[in-house]
């Protein structure tokens, strides 16, 4: 019998001796056998992948076991992350501390392209030509977009919030 028979052959009894057990505790540590399931079969696989230095170990089952219980942290790690940023996708974007909310309530109501103009311009603090950049769009676009957000906001909010200098001021 050829090598990659006999290693094929050690995997084959040793995996039928440990799957059931490791299902079972992932099944009991995850509260879930259909995901307990996946993580056998992705646990069993790393240990296939790595069979010739995984058998040499004092005991292959506890690695595997080990690998299991890791991949089940970061699924749960990741639902959740995933959890928190659907959270935070549900939730309305909130201004910055210093803003206004008259003055932030005015940014909001503005056309998307000239709220991204003016987040870009005042809230990133970005020159104008990048952002051009970022808004693929001519300078001179972005130069005349600002002045239309910078009008509208005069409009809503009253001459005192149409300085430029004033309104970078209260968008920090």
């Amino acid at each position: 019998m050829d090598e990659a028979a006999t290693v094929e052959r050690s995997f084959d009894g040793w995996y039928r001796a440990e799957h059931p057990r490791l299902i079972c505790l992932l099944t009991v540590a995850a509260g879930d056998a259909d995901l307990a399931c996946d993580l056998t079969d992705e646990a069993f696989t790393r240990a296939l992948e790595r069979w010739e230095r995984v058998r040499e170990m004092a005991s292959p089952a506890a690695w595997t076991y080990q690998v299991g219980l890791n991949l089940l942290r970061r699924r749960a790690r990741r639902a959740a992350l995933e959890a928190r940023l659907l959270r935070r996708a549900a939730e309305p974007p909130r201004p910055p501390a210093a803003v206004e909310p008259d003055l932030w309530a005015a940014v909001a109501a503005l056309p998307a392209r000239q709220r991204t103009a003016i987040a870009l311009r005042y809230l990133c603090d970005l020159p104008q030509a990048e952002v051009a950049k970022v808004m693929g769009v001519a300078p001179g676009t972005v130069a005349a977009t600002l002045n239309a957000a910078r009008r509208r906001l005069a409009a809503a909010l009253g001459d005192a919030h149409t300085d430029v200098a004033r309104l970078e001021v209260r968008l920090d």
